[in-house]
């Protein structure tokens, strides 16, 4: 009996349809929350219309000095980058710009730096960085339409970073301002600068932290966003165009990008620039401590339970602490209820309170909470920056750790309340890595306390260039130690 084998056209309909039922009986009885993590797919975001929208409200900053001829530090710059910059055409900080022809004496301005900034207002009010203008003797706008404006500084505070430059023009193209406490961390973001002086270059990235602390006075934006030189200033996007944040800084060992960046959050610089704008400085709050973080180690030891708070390892006789009852010892967890979840949350929490305000502070002493009553004064205003041309006057020397320093003023010692010390004028090489800034106070090197330039260029001159060398540093009103590594 011979068997009967059916066509395989016949059999293949039946087989997919009983495969598709029992595809969906699996896929229907899967757990709900098992079908919810299967994320939609996305395609790429396009930046196009966002940088033709917002680009023309993107400048850039160029800052000029008067110095006579043969003063100042040299620079040594790689034979590459110089190349590279003289290709495009590209003058080197503190090296006569080609294109603007030959020096006609000497006081012919010349380039100091390139920036970046964002228009405001249609009226000319253009935001940026600080250390973007500091002590410069002019200030250039320039438009993408390649208008130039020479812009007067209205503001600068270097506690932020932030300054307000104002150019003399109407009906300009300005930013919308966004909302940089609703940014979500893998968000995409896109920056807009003047990397290298190279005009309105666009990148792109994505939100990699927030609330950042690197040890400055506002808690940063972390990204993977390319930023380089020259893009100080510029404005961090949203994908609506609005402006989240200002690109400031870089983690870099090399000086240029190295995967991450750091932006301003713009509520803070529109905070910053609102009163640089009404009065021409920012007018914060203290109390006069010294603090410093509390461990894990110490946060179980004094059964706070999580390392938060801050810990007052001192409090300035007869300051608004010291008479209100804190103690060097205390942690400090609260300020008017609210949490001092780290210790870079106290400076800030009391320099946005307006001076004279009394404030309540919880603190924990030798394991019992107490709530002290504090009347929060005012913070000393910044010291305004030297000029370049001013600074050309003073005798300087560049010692053997490629630092240039200048005596402290009798009335700069009273007013920093030291005995010594010598005032950075210029950085470079490894004290710059070690994170050494112009403006910075050197108040000992290698535990020899320095009283003047002099000194501090005889002392740097006798160290070990193979050895690393420790720096007593003061800056603003706080006093840290950097190390200075040698090149490897």
């Amino acid at each position: 009996m011979s068997s009967r084998v059916r066509p395989a056209a016949a059999v293949a309909p039946q087989f997919t349809l009983w495969i598709v039922a029992m595809l969906l009986l699996v896929l229907g009885s899967w757990p709900a929350q098992l079908r919810a993590q299967a994320l939609p797919v996305q395609a790429l975001p396009d930046f196009t219309e966002l940088v033709d929208r917002v680009g023309p409200a993107v400048v850039n900053i160029r800052t000029l000095e008067r110095v006579r001829q043969g003063s100042g530090p040299g620079m040594e710059i790689d034979p590459n980058v110089e190349e590279f910059f003289r290709r495009f055409g590209i003058p080197l900080p503190g090296r006569p710009d080609p294109r603007r022809g030959p020096r006609g004496g000497d006081e012919e301005p010349q380039q100091r730096g390139v920036g970046s900034g964002f228009i405001l207002s249609a009226d000319g009010y253009v935001m940026t960085n600080a250390h973007v203008v500091e002590g410069a003797d002019e200030v250039l706008v320039t438009l993408p339409d390649k208008r130039e404006f020479k812009a007067r500084t209205v503001g600068s505070d270097r506690r932020t970073d932030i300054a307000v430059v104002k150019v003399e023009a109407s009906g300009l193209p300005f930013v919308k301002i966004g909302d940089s406490d609703k940014l979500r961390v893998g968000e995409w973001v896109v920056a807009i600068g003047s990397p290298f002086g190279l005009d309105n270059t666009v990148t792109a990235g994505i939100v990699s932290a927030k609330g950042r602390d690197t040890g400055d006075y506002l808690p940063f934006i972390q990204t993977d966003v390319a930023i380089n030189p020259g893009n100080s200033g510029g404005p961090l996007l949203n994908l609506k165009g609005e402006v989240v944040g200002i690109n400031s800084q870089i983690f870099s060992r090399s000086g240029g990008y190295m995967g991450i960046a750091f932006a301003i959050p713009i509520v803070e610089a529109m905070r910053v620039s609102e009163q640089l704008r009404s009065s021409g400085r920012v007018i914060r709050g203290r109390i006069g401590v010294q603090i410093a973080p509390v461990s894990k180690e110490v946060a179980e030891a004094i059964g706070l339970g999580k390392p938060s708070g801050a810990l007052v390892q001192s409090a300035e006789a007869g300051g608004p602490a010291d008479k209100g009852g804190v103690e060097a010892g205390d942690i400090i967890t609260k300020v008017d209820g609210k949490p001092v979840d780290r210790a870079g949350d106290l400076p800030r929490m009391i320099g946005n309170t307006k001076p004279g305000t009394k404030i309540s502070l919880q603190v924990l002493r030798r394991g019992s909470t107490k709530d002290l009553a504090v009347t929060v004064a005012e913070f000393e205003p910044d010291r305004p920056a030297r000029r370049a041309s001013e600074a050309a006057s003073a005798p300087t020397q560049k010692s053997a750790l490629g630092l240039v320093v200048t005596d402290l003023s009798e009335a700069q010692k009273r007013e920093l309340r030291v005995r010594g010390g010598v005032r950075v004028e210029a950085v470079e090489g490894a004290a710059a890595r070690a994170g050494l800034r112009e403006g910075d106070v050197i108040l000992a090197l290698e535990n020899s306390e320095i009283a003047d330039a002099r000194q501090f260029n005889q002392v740097a001159q006798k160290l070990d260039k193979a050895k690393a060398v420790s720096v007593l540093v003061r800056r603003s009103d706080a006093v840290n130690y950097l190390v200075i590594r040698p090149a490897r």
